[in-house]
């Protein structure tokens, strides 16, 4: 598909109840079309893999092109510095977060920009970095143990970041960290302990929510399993 033929299909497809919706659950209503992830997910599968197309979609600044930007482009073709850029464009969770699943996680670059996101200030930026985290935690299942074993003093660093957004994702992190295997889930509980000493109600409840579900019978006993 070209760009013009994308954004058609786009606006044929907007949906201004839906962005209503969204705004509630914290997802930003400007430039936003408001249609759904399955929808574009779809849309995304019919286009293909484009890195051009990708980088056109991402520039319209409209929250659903950038959707697809992030789904549809080649993390092969994609530069630290598209990188650097795209994270500084992003202003709602929702992106964050699906960048953090897509692009930014198969670039070979997502190990490198968890570490050095997680140390900047701008709200979205520092989130894309737990994000990444949490997402690499999950689905890099070869990846060696001391890889995220690096991310828990970063993760106790930041614990008392007071910002919703941020401190969500610390959290996230954190518990995708500990419910990879035992060895990580007893550092991941440490951490929290660690954490949850410190003056912060951010702290605080990122430790008691951690610890909450990787002391838990269910994640305990598929350890033990």
């Amino acid at each position: 598909m070209q760009y013009k033929e994308v954004m058609k299909k786009l606006e044929s497809l907007s949906n201004p109840d839906s962005v209503r919706g969204m705004a509630k659950y914290g997802i930003n209503s400007n430039n936003n079309l408001g249609i759904n992830v399955t929808t574009l997910r779809k849309l995304a599968k019919e286009i293909g893999c484009d890195h051009e197309l990708a980088l056109k979609l991402w520039a319209s600044g409209i929250r659903d092109a950038r959707f697809l930007a992030a789904t549809i482009d080649d993390p092969e073709k994609v530069t630290e510095e598209q990188l650097e850029s795209m994270v500084l464009d992003l202003n709602s969770w929702d992106i964050c977060d699906h960048c953090a699943s897509d692009i930014f996680l198969n670039s070979k670059f997502a190990y490198k920009k968890a570490v050095e996101w997680s140390a900047r200030d701008e709200e979205f930026v520092k989130r894309a970095g737990f994000s990444l985290m949490a997402r690499l935690a999950v689905r890099d299942k070869k990846a060696e143990d001391r890889k995220f074993e690096r991310f828990l003093p970063i993760i106790k660093r930041e614990a008392c970041d007071e910002r919703n957004y941020v401190k969500k994702a610390v959290n996230w992190a954190l518990r995708q960290i500990g419910k990879r295997n035992l060895h990580l889930n007893k550092m991941a509980i440490k951490t929290a302990k660690d954490i949850q000493k410190m003056d912060s109600k951010s702290a605080n409840w990122i430790a008691s929510d951690a610890l909450r579900e990787l002391t838990g019978d269910k994640i305990q006993k598929r350890f033990k399993k």
